[in-house]
């Protein structure tokens, strides 16, 4: 029994023995051939950075990435274009924290792919690392960009003290700039800068009758590292002042049909007089009553206004008030005498056969007393003749109806 046993501890041992001179002999080719697949030199493979990101430009781009600790690294290895286009940058950090920039220029209105290699003194490089789907913007990208839209309700404000406040819209988030360009008082053309947060701007300074214009940037994303302008400068509505025109100037017209005073303190030269807010008898005009409303009144402003805007009526300090008038306008009287009485439903059509237009037709909503401006149309035809026909009184009153004053404005 002690026999067999002994038999069986030797045959274990030499079993054991067996198997680590197979794993040793095995061991020993992989290794051989390992080194003998590689000429017998050890694999190093530096470190890869980490982090990477990008920042497009204008033909360029930026590549971050955060280095690796390694340090034996050197040097980095950048290749794009399927490797027809290379950069090596030298390493100066190792620490983990710092970001490496990198700035590749020369490059296409394209989308790359951009492979970096880690490399040390002895030329071993890392495994490779890719940063892809990078788009790199220009030329297209610019000629297609558009200029912040301004407000075109109320482009522009003229104010009291003679600035002018600009109005915008809203600028799409990737706006960063525009650039506002004037004419200021001195004669000079100057620029000033409208920030994306900002809606308007005003000008100080502005050159009354000059041209705006205006010119946006914009990034294409926010990690953009250039800022790309719109081709061309757009320009902003014309500006215009209201300038009163000159009362002194004003005369009396006695066109056929048109209404009579009521007496001679009461004659239509009441409507440029000067005075201010609602007035009583006799500083009014009062016609005779002598027709049934609608009824027509003229003047001579004394001079062509090219661009008349604005009007504004006054009416009596009681009664007769109109709140339905037209303003009619004309540059020349020859030729424009109207026969149909205005009261002739005939009258307005045959007064656009006679040159005159219609520049607005108003209706108040209130008692017709106080003073009321009211816009004319837009692109008005030079004017010097107006005529106003007043269709209804606030009292419902038919035949009379009294004003205070009348003021009109041209653009300038």
């Amino acid at each position: 029994m002690k026999k067999n046993l002994n038999m069986k501890i030797v045959l274990n041992i030499s079993l054991c023995l067996g198997l680590l001179i197979l794993v040793f002999v095995g061991c020993g080719k992989k290794d051989q051939d390992f080194k003998s697949f590689l000429n017998g030199h050890e694999v190093v493979y530096p470190g890869l950075v980490t982090t990477t990101s990008y920042g497009p430009g204008n033909l360029r781009t930026a590549l971050y990435w955060h280095p690796s600790t390694d340090p034996s690294i050197t040097k980095y290895l950048i290749y794009w274009n399927n490797k027809a286009d290379s950069m090596v940058v030298n390493a100066t950090s190792h620490t983990p924290t710092d970001s490496v920039k990198v700035i590749i220029p020369n490059l296409l209105e394209y989308v790359y792919t951009f492979t970096v290699y880690s490399l040390d003194a002895k030329g071993n490089r890392s495994i490779p690392l890719d940063i892809s789907n990078v788009r790199v913007y220009g030329p297209v990208y610019q000629s297609r960009l558009l200029n912040r839209a301004y407000d075109p309700v109320t482009p522009y404000v003229v104010n009291a003290n003679g600035s002018v406040t600009l109005n915008f819209s809203a600028p799409d988030t990737i706006n960063i700039s525009t650039d506002i360009r004037y004419t200021n008082t001195s004669g000079t053309v100057v620029e000033k800068p409208l920030a994306p947060t900002a809606n308007s701007i005003t000008l100080t300074d502005y050159k009354s009758g000059t041209t705006v214009q205006y010119r946006s940037s914009y990034i294409p994303v926010k990690s953009a590292i250039d800022v790309f302008t719109a081709p061309q400068y757009s320009d902003f509505p014309q500006i215009f002042s209201l300038v009163q025109c000159d009362k002194s100037l004003f005369a009396k017209v006695k066109l056929p049909n048109d209404m009579n005073p009521y007496e001679g303190d009461t004659d239509i030269d009441r409507l440029w007089d000067g005075s201010v807010g609602p007035q009583g008898f006799p500083n009014i005009f009062h016609s005779d009553g002598a027709h049934a409303l609608p009824q027509v009144l003229t003047f001579d402003m004394g001079k062509i206004y090219n661009n008349l805007a604005q009007v504004e009526e006054t009416g009596r300090n009681c009664c007769h008030n109109p709140n339905d008038y037209e303003i009619w306008g004309i540059a020349s009287l020859t030729g424009a005498t109207t026969t149909l009485q205005p009261n002739d439903s005939g009258w307005p059509a045959e007064a656009v056969a006679k040159g005159w237009t219609l520049l607005q037709e108003v209706n108040r909503s209130d008692d017709g007393q106080a003073a009321l401006k009211s816009a004319l149309i837009a692109n008005p035809p030079p004017v010097r003749y107006i005529r106003i026909r007043i269709k209804h009184n606030t009292d419902n009153e038919g035949s009379y109806t009294n004003l205070s004053e009348i003021t009109l404005w041209n653009k300038q």
